[in-house]
């Protein structure tokens, strides 16, 4: 009877089939993920950026790392001797024999399976004279032909082997495992015990503890837990925290600790340098006596930040702890401004905490912006550029050019800014130019509605309201562009003559619109004067005004509309007057305006569920989108690390000095970005003014501000009598009519059938 057996490998040779899939399955994918990619690509792209970034710090180490780093080297010939530890496995395994084959008689006789008795013997008669020992055959070939000759002519054996495939007949199933036989050997038990024991008892818990207490130690963003509760204690403790104790409150977190990072680093030669330095920077509140302010981690941090702010030069051991606190410092600056926002937000739904002040968060971005150009908070952002000493700001800020900004600087004519930055040789001039031309400038758009609400434009106390700003990303080049090929104005002509072009000069980064503007409200003062415009047209405009747009749109437009119709009424009230004596005229017009508004109605609400689609839409795709965070890389001469262009974008209350809307940190803006910032309404009616604001995490000197004006009206009243649900009295005699003749028939029906 047949059976199954159990065996492992006393040859080997299965093993080396496992053997040989095992160490595929790790290195096909190893090559996959580990492989270093094209090293031309990324000097490709370094080679791109030099023009602009090739004086910056963090471009001169990656160029320093890519040229001295051998890891990409060590992971090649790692991979490639996994792989040829493979491919050696594998031409092992092709040249060993096969073991177990099917044993097929008509195969070994050369027949066709069903053939007779009497070809067989024709056949092994043939094949055995051929290979015949004592004719010079081979001894196997001719016991395979005798075997199988014997197989296919005794009918018992003949049928086992149609039956079973085994002459012999039913055999014993045969498992082979891939493992060696000495693995199981008596001798050999202690060792494979031991080995066991070590890699599943003591690698393998050592390995996931290992991995479970750093995981629990972070946050999702890779800040320690500790850091998250220091900087939520010292935010409450004040929450109108200025500069200096906001350095203070950075540079003690637990990540500049060596007790708590590893990669923090106390050296011995801490004791002398740092006091030196201490003495060059000034009062930075070193008898401070407040832990953890006051540890020796916390105080050579804030030294070395600081020290970094002023653009000191400091010895090598303290440049290299300087960097690795200042790619540390970004990271957790944003974790401040999220504590910060939580705090608001609970302030806001319990009531009794004190939520920080505005001040404080805005503190928190503008030393990120200081951090990555290396620049203190007085300093002039024309700092940020190449080649700019603070000697050379006094051509700047003469009282010919006043040049401040970085706005200035480009909005200026390419012959006045060459002659003002005369201390520039040509080479370095262009390079100014480039780099001035790579920095961003963006265009914001903002627009104001009550999202999934009958009348998006009416603000009703309490209710959510959704700003949906459009951020168009844009470089300064462009704006070089634009001046050299806008022609000069009449305006422009008649300053030059008389030698004060600079002051009457509309600069590119103010509101073009101040002109129309003030033609505007001449033209308003004088259609006031031609006619008077009633109470309820007054507050109509405003409400539209406060509704709908925000401060800054174009009031030229909004004046020629009240023109045409303030025209339009004119007209119609010339045609009322002179069809006064025709009634049924009268009546057909009527009919008409009636039927236009209704047009104009239906018409507004397919826009209105248009619009509506879109923004679902929208927000299902943002939802199932991942944008990459590589942006633009930051100009930046003294940050160790290449930085992405990343902004804030958030909704304030600067006189109350708090957030409306909590900070958007826009992280995908290549060129288009569209952001929905929510709030709730305040629940007391009135005018409302409040600020959309635009900080740079990286650049100084870039933000800004849009003011938002909001007008809340008293929420509708909840009807209790809804009148779909009115029924009137005759209606409801006639159902129940019917229903009486319903039970009538039924009734007279079963009468019938009885």
């Amino acid at each position: 009877m047949a059976g199954q057996q159990f065996q492992y490998d006393d040859s080997g040779n299965t093993f080396f089939y496992f053997l040989t899939s095992f160490v595929g399955l790790i290195v096909i994918p190893a090559t996959y993920y580990l492989w270093p990619r094209d090293q031309n690509a990324e000097q490709l792209r370094l080679k791109s950026l030099r023009r602009v970034h090739g004086r910056c710090l963090w471009y001169r180490l990656r160029l320093m790392k890519s040229q001295q780093s051998i890891v990409p080297t060590l992971k090649k010939a790692a991979l490639l001797f996994g792989w040829a530890v493979f491919l050696f496995l594998a031409y092992k395994v092709s040249k060993l024999d096969r073991e177990y084959q099917e044993y097929n008689p008509y195969e070994v006789l050369k027949l066709e399976a069903g053939a007779s008795i009497a070809e067989i013997k024709k056949q092994y008669r043939v094949l055995s004279l051929k290979h015949h020992p004592d004719k010079g055959g081979d001894e196997a070939m001719f016991m395979k032909l005798a075997k199988a000759y014997s197989a296919l002519t005794n009918e018992e054996s003949r049928n086992n082997w149609e039956m079973y495939g085994n002459p012999d007949g039913p055999r014993v199933t045969s498992f082979g495992i891939a493992l060696p036989a000495w693995i199981v050997d008596q001798k050999n038990s202690m060792l494979v015990l031991l080995v066991y024991g070590l890699a599943f008892m003591v690698i393998l818990p050592v390995v996931v503890g290992t991995w479970w207490y750093r995981s629990i130690r972070y946050s999702g963003d890779q800040i320690l837990i500790n850091t998250t509760q220091l900087f939520m204690h010292f935010m409450y403790k004040t929450p109108t925290m200025n500069m200096k104790r906001l350095v203070m409150v950075l540079t003690a977190a637990f990540e500049f600790d060596p007790r708590s990072n590893k990669e923090a680093i106390i050296r011995p030669t801490d004791n002398i340098e740092v006091p030196q330095l201490i003495r060059e920077l000034g009062n930075i509140n070193v008898k401070k006596k407040e832990p953890p302010f006051c540890y020796p981690y916390s105080l050579k941090a804030r030294v070395l930040l600081l020290t970094h702010l002023a653009r000191m030069d400091v010895s090598e051991n303290v440049e290299e702890d300087q960097r690795f606190v200042m790619k540390k410092c970004p990271a957790l600056l944003q974790e401040i401004i999220n504590v910060g926002c939580q705090l608001t937000m609970m302030a806001t739904s319990r009531g009794g905490l004190r939520a920080p002040r505005l001040s404080s968060i805005e503190n928190c971005m503008k030393l990120s912006q200081m951090v990555v150009q290396g620049l203190q908070e007085a300093k002039s952002p024309l700092l940020q550029l190449p080649h700019f000493e603070e000697e050379h700001l006094r051509y700047c800020i003469s009282k010919k050019y006043k040049v401040r900004t970085l706005q200035d600087l480009v909005s200026l004519k390419d012959s006045d800014r060459r002659n003002m930055l005369r201390f520039l040789g040509e080479e370095k001039y262009e390079e100014v130019l480039a780099v001035l031309g790579s920095f961003p400038y963006i265009n914001m758009e903002t627009k104001l509605q009550v999202l999934d609400d009958e009348d998006s434009n009416n603000i009703t106390a309490g209710s959510i309201v959704t700003v949906t700003v459009t951020l168009t990303r844009k470089r300064m080049s462009e704006m070089f562009e634009k001046e050299e090929d806008a022609p000069p104005s009449t305006e422009e002509t008649n300053a030059e003559e008389q030698g004060d072009a600079k002051t009457n000069k509309t600069k590119v980064w103010q509101n073009k619109n101040k002109g129309a503007k003030k033609a505007a409200k001449s033209k308003k003062k004088k259609l006031t004067k031609k006619k008077p415009v009633t109470q309820q047209q007054a507050k109509g405009d405003k409400a539209k005004q406060a509704n709908g747009n925000v401060a800054g749109n174009d009031v030229a437009a909004a004046s020629k509309a009240e023109e045409d119709d303030l025209s339009d009424k004119g007209s119609e009230s010339d045609e009322a007057e002179g069809n006064k004596d025709s009634p049924s005229e009268r009546d057909e017009e009527s009919d008409k305006q009636s039927d236009t508004e209704v047009d104009e109605i239906a018409g507004d609400d397919e826009e209105e569920w248009e619009a509506l689609q879109q923004s679902i839409q929208r927000r299902e795709r943002a939802l199932l989108e991942t944008k990459s965070k590589v942006t633009h890389p930051v100009y930046s001469l003294y940050f160790p690390e290449e930085k992405q262009e990343w902004w804030w974008l958030y909704i304030a209350d600067r006189k109350e000095q708090t957030l409306v809307s909590m900070p958007n940190h826009v992280c995908t803006l290549k060129d288009t970005e569209e952001v929905e910032l929510k709030f709730p309404a305040p629940s007391k009616t009135g005018n409302y003014q409040y600020s959309v604001i635009l900080r740079s995490d990286s650049f100084m000197g870039l933000d800004q501000i849009k003011p938002l004006k909001l007008e809340v009206h008293e929420a509708k009243a909840l009807m209790d009598n809804h009148p779909q649900w009115d029924i009137p009295e005759t209606e409801e005699e006639e159902d129940d009519q019917e229903d009486s003749d319903g039970i009538e028939e039924s009734e007279e029906d079963e009468e019938d059938n009885d």
